[in-house]
């Protein structure tokens, strides 16, 4: 994922901070909007974890800072439910006058109530999916609790919330009330995604039952069992985000990209730890190392994937070669393994000079009505695989220095 810094401005003219993630090409197939919670911001981690994933999809997504938050302009006391709304719609038409108008919308918490009613100025958007948001914003209230009567006296109250003290307008709370997010749930018209925590400490479950029944189909309640409101641990936000971008294939049609270097053309990125993304012929994969080598496990080791290309090259030769023959094939199979053996420990292997040398070990499962002939000519063409032809060829790799655009 490449993150993007920039800003816009919202219907007052103040100016707002962003970061548009963007897939490693750098040619997203879809743009999506994410709203994040009250008094949070574009830098929550959990939202960086849904966007990688999205990203990994060919989705870019824009965050940013609400009115008056981290580096956003403006005075925070002066915002409401309203401007939040306002600040979601001005970022839509950001993304539509800069790149392209978002078809997916995202929201966290306030910023997912906030979502529903945007949405109505929003006629791009296709898909909105919500993570532990409010059916009514007015729940927010609670945070005023047992300071109702200095606020009326005072019009103003200093709360804190985490470790950060926020100042509050009365008219705040006013607006917060009289907003009708469950009309424009039921207007939506939109497909809808809900998720939502059993154990949400902040924002009872009992708000995504009312979305649901507010909601008209097509929708759908994802539950995220055990995960906190801010979705704390990385596992569920990368649970979240892989569930929207596979939901969101079926509303957001893939769109074929242009690959300037063919089909073939990859493009990789690793960032601090070893998760890598990778982009082949505008395709997201990933890869990793195992957790007891310090990765996070979250995708294949390369040499996982070099073998995962010698037995999808074996299998889709196979399957050329039958369906030319007019051979009666239902099913082909490739088990592989890969490791680093003693060369005298293998007989079938040539001669090296080398102590060490890389064994893949390939087993083929061929399901269909064949005789012993066809079969045994399909084990010879397997060895005639394009992939498996250059791993026993020379291989001529050359290595420079990119002196390209910066990602």
């Amino acid at each position: 994922m490449r993150s993007k810094k920039v800003f816009f401005k919202n219907a007052e003219g103040l100016k707002l901070a962003a970061y548009l993630d963007l897939p490693i090409d750098g040619k997203p197939r879809a743009y999506a909007l994410f709203a994040h919670g009250f008094t949070l911001s574009k830098h929550l981690k959990a939202t960086t974890h849904i966007n990688r994933a999205l990203a990994a999809k060919g989705i870019a997504v824009l965050r940013f800072d609400f009115t008056g938050l981290a580096e956003s302009e403006g005075d925070f006391a002066d915002t409401n439910f309203s401007s939040n709304v306002s600040d979601i719609v001005s970022a839509a038409r950001f993304l539509e006058e800069e790149h392209e108008a978002p078809e997916i919308l995202i929201g966290h918490s306030l910023g997912g109530a906030a979502t529903f009613v945007a949405a109505r100025d929003i006629p791009s958007a296709k898909a909105i999916s919500t993570i532990g948001a409010p059916c009514d914003p007015a729940h927010i209230a609670h945070i005023f609790a047992g300071h109702e009567d200095e606020l009326k006296q005072k019009g103003e109250l200093e709360i804190s919330i985490g470790e950060r003290k926020f100042r509050l307008k009365k008219q705040f709370l006013d607006d917060v009330q009289e907003a009708e997010t469950c009309a424009a749930i039921h207007d939506l018209k939109r497909a809808l995604l809900i998720f939502h925590s059993p154990v949400d400490e902040i924002v009872d479950i009992k708000h995504a039952q009312r979305i649901y029944e507010s909601a008209r189909h097509p929708k759908s309640f994802v539950t995220l069992d055990q995960a906190d409101h801010l979705l704390s641990e990385e596992s569920d936000a990368r649970y979240v985000g892989s569930v929207i971008a596979t939901w969101a294939d079926k509303y957001v049609p893939v769109r074929e990209t242009e690959w300037d270097s063919g089909p073939h053309a990859v493009r990789v990125r690793t960032g601090s730890t070893f998760y890598t993304e990778i982009k082949s012929g505008g395709h997201g994969l990933l890869a990793d190392e195992p957790a007891r080598l310090g990765g996070t496990d979250r995708g294949p080791t390369p040499y996982g994937l070099l073998i995962s290309a010698l037995g999808a090259c074996t299998s889709i030769t196979l399957r050329m070669y039958a369906d030319r023959k007019g051979w009666s094939v239902d099913e082909i199979n490739v088990y592989l393994n890969h490791e680093k053996v003693h060369a005298e420990d293998c007989k079938d292997c040539p001669e090296t000079s080398s102590r060490k040398i890389d064994h893949i070990e390939r087993l083929i499962e061929v399901v269909g009505d064949l005789d012993d002939e066809q079969r045994k000519r399909l084990l010879e063409i397997a060895d005639r695989c394009p992939v498996h032809r250059t791993l026993h060829d020379k291989i001529h790799i050359t290595t420079a220095y990119f002196e390209g655009e910066k990602a």
